[in-house]
């Protein structure tokens, strides 16, 4: 079986509604990271002509190769990503192997026939 992993950089208070897309299009969990922080074309200031930031999440997805397109597709449409800049981001990289995920190949076995 092989895997992807799927980055996405979302804001924190959309961190839970991409991990239950996530999960309803086949992952079976993933790491974040709170508090990172991120920066686009256009600074964002403030009044003061400080920087405005806005804290965002890191998810890190192990995915099944087969799924991989449509957990990306779900998590860029729970997140809003395409709706407006700075909303968050999302890629796929493959992955050349992987270790300790014997458990997800057991349940995804099952649900990746279907899918094929």
């Amino acid at each position: 079986m092989q895997f992807k992993l799927l980055v996405a950089f979302v804001e924190d208070s959309s961190t839970e509604a991409v991990m239950k897309e996530a999960r309803r299009a086949g992952a079976t969990g993933a790491t974040i990271i709170n508090n990172a922080r991120g920066e686009g074309i256009n600074k964002q200031r403030t009044f003061f002509g400080m920087q405005l930031e806005t804290q965002r999440d890191v998810l890190l997805f192990v995915v099944e190769e087969h799924l991989a397109r449509k957990v990306l597709e779900r998590i860029a449409k729970a997140g809003g990503f395409d709706e407006e800049p700075g909303k968050g981001i999302a890629i796929q990289v493959a992955v050349e192997d992987a270790v300790g995920v014997a458990h997800q190949v057991e349940r995804l076995k099952g649900k990746v026939e279907e899918e094929l």
